[in-house]
Order: structure tokens, then C-alpha cells, then sequence
């Protein structure tokens, strides 16, 4: 099978599209990386829908542990407390579990006990937690004159939300929250390790390097190729999250546009 045949076989395996069966023997390199390129699909699908979902929730919270009423705040910054002071590895097997046994009583659909969702449940509310609290940090640095300006202007409430506070927690919270969605993309690998069961060796990166480590007892050739990935993964999201950092600080001079600096997080 030539590097071209095998790109058409096993390019999408991840997904359910190809060759069925991984090969077994006289494994090259073109299919190391064909394979694992194929995971990184689940990897890149985890951390995108999460990102996105958990950017929502995050801003809510972030409000909430802001609100001055005790009934918004508690709940916002219990859920912050409970995401951020557990690990995630240990969340994926809770929620595994849990899962499960909503499952056996009828009460969750027998999807939320795989990995394709399952695990992006868990990823989504741990992301929300901490980029909650950089967004909640972000608010409380926010310039009176701001709101003060925008006051004297007559925006109060929600327009004044959406055109001056909002923005300006962005602007602010960005360089952090460019390091989180690194971090998210990283932490995806955790789903190899989870209790969430991979369907018809449809596994993510980490799987299909793993697998090819087993077979040919030599992690230094997949291993490196699966770094490899992430690096070139790590280099897309800085780039995405540098053009919007630049949209959000287009309006400052150049001497005070905040400049996004990278600092991938290795141990939280």
C-alpha cells in the first residue's frame, strides 16, 4: 500500500469513515502519522465545541460570582470552587460513573456514557470554571472612568453591558484566556485515560499513538509525531486568538495594545 492509499484509507478512520481494521504488522511511518493526524479530529472536536459552549457559560458565571446578590454569587462561585479545586482527571471518572448509572434508571441517553459526549460534557464545565474565573478577574479590573463614561453618556443596563463592560472584559481577560484554550486543547488527551470507551478503536491521538507504541515497543517514533500535532495545534490557536486579541485592542494605540503573551499552564 503506497502513502497515497493509505491517507485514503485511514485519513478519517477516527470518524467512521475507511478501513475498518488497523494494520497489524510492518507498520510505516506514513501510516503513524495518517492515524494519528485521523485522532486529532476528536481532539480538535473536543476542544472547539468546549471552547464554545464553555466561553458562554464562563460568562454567566463570571457575572454571577460579580452580582451583588448572595442567591447569584454562592452558586457561581461554588461551581467555580467544585471545577477548579478537583482534578480532571478524577472529574472524567465522576462523571463516567454518574452517567452510567442515569443511564441504568432511564435517566440519560446511553450517548452521555460515551466519549463523543460524555467527555465533552466534562471538558465544557471545567474550561467554564476557569475561564469564569479569569473572565470574573477581568471584571473587576475594569476602569471606573469606563463605566463612569458610559454612564454620563446614558447607557445603563444591558446596552451598557453589551458596548463598554463586556468588551472591555474582553480585551482585558484575553492573553489568559488564550493560555486556557491551549490548556483545554492539551487536556484533551485525558479522554484516552477516562472511563469514556472509545467505539470501534475510533480513539482520538492519543489512542492511535498508544496503539502503535504497543505494537512496535517503540513510543519515541508516535509519541514525538503526536507532539508534534499539538505544537502545530498550539500554533493555529495562537494565531486565531492573536487576530481576535488585535480586533479587541484595535481602537487603542499601538503603545497600549496588550500584546498576547503565551504561557501554557503545565500544572494548574
Amino acid at each position: 500500500m503506497t502513502c497515497w492509499e493509505t491517507i485514503q484509507a485511514y485519513a478519517f478512520r477516527s470518524v467512521g469513515w475507511g478501513e475498518r481494521l488497523l494494520p497489524r504488522d510492518d507498520f510505516t511511518l506514513c501510516q503513524q502519522f495518517t492515524l494519528i493526524g485521523s485522532g486529532m479530529l476528536w481532539n480538535i472536536y473536543f476542544g472547539v465545541f468546549a471552547l464554545l459552549l464553555g466561553f458562554c457559560l464562563a460568562t454567566v458565571l463570571a457575572l454571577g460570582k460579580n452580582a451583588g446578590s448572595r442567591w447569584l454569587r454562592k452558586p457561581s462561585e461554588w461551581f467555580i470552587l467544585v471545577f477548579r479545586g478537583s482534578p480532571l482527571f478524577i472529574q472524567f471518572f465522576l462523571a463516567y460513573l454518574i452517567f452510567l448509572q442515569l443511564k441504568t434508571v432511564g435517566l440519560a441517553p446511553e450517548a452521555m456514557t460515551a466519549a463523543w459526549a460524555g467527555a465533552l460534557v466534562v471538558l465544557f464545565l471545567n474550561t467554564a470554571a476557569y475561564s469564569a474565573e479569569i473572565f470574573y478577574g477581568a471584571l473587576q479590573s475594569i476602569p471606573k472612568g469606563d463605566v463612569e463614561a458610559a454612564d454620563a453618556y446614558g447607557l445603563s443596563g444591558w446596552p451598557r453591558f453589551r458596548r463598554v463592560v463586556w468588551p472591555t472584559m474582553l480585551r482585558l481577560a484575553w492573553p489568559a484566556y488564550t493560555n486556557e484554550a491551549i490548556f483545554l486543547f492539551h487536556a484533551t488527551t485525558l479522554v484516552f485515560f477516562s472511563g469514556f470507551p472509545a467505539f470501534q478503536q475510533r480513539g482520538d491521538a492519543l489512542y492511535y499513538a498508544n496503539y502503535f507504541a504497543d505494537k512496535t515497543f517503540n513510543p519515541f517514533v508516535p509519541y514525538p509525531i503526536l507532539a508534534g500535532y499539538f505544537i502545530l495545534l498550539t500554533l493555529i490557536v495562537i494565531g486565531l486568538f492573536g487576530l481576535v486579541n488585535r480586533r479587541l485592542n484595535r481602537h487603542l494605540p499601538d503603545a497600549r495594545r496588550s500584546k498576547l503573551r503565551v504561557r501554557p499552564q503545565i500544572i494548574r
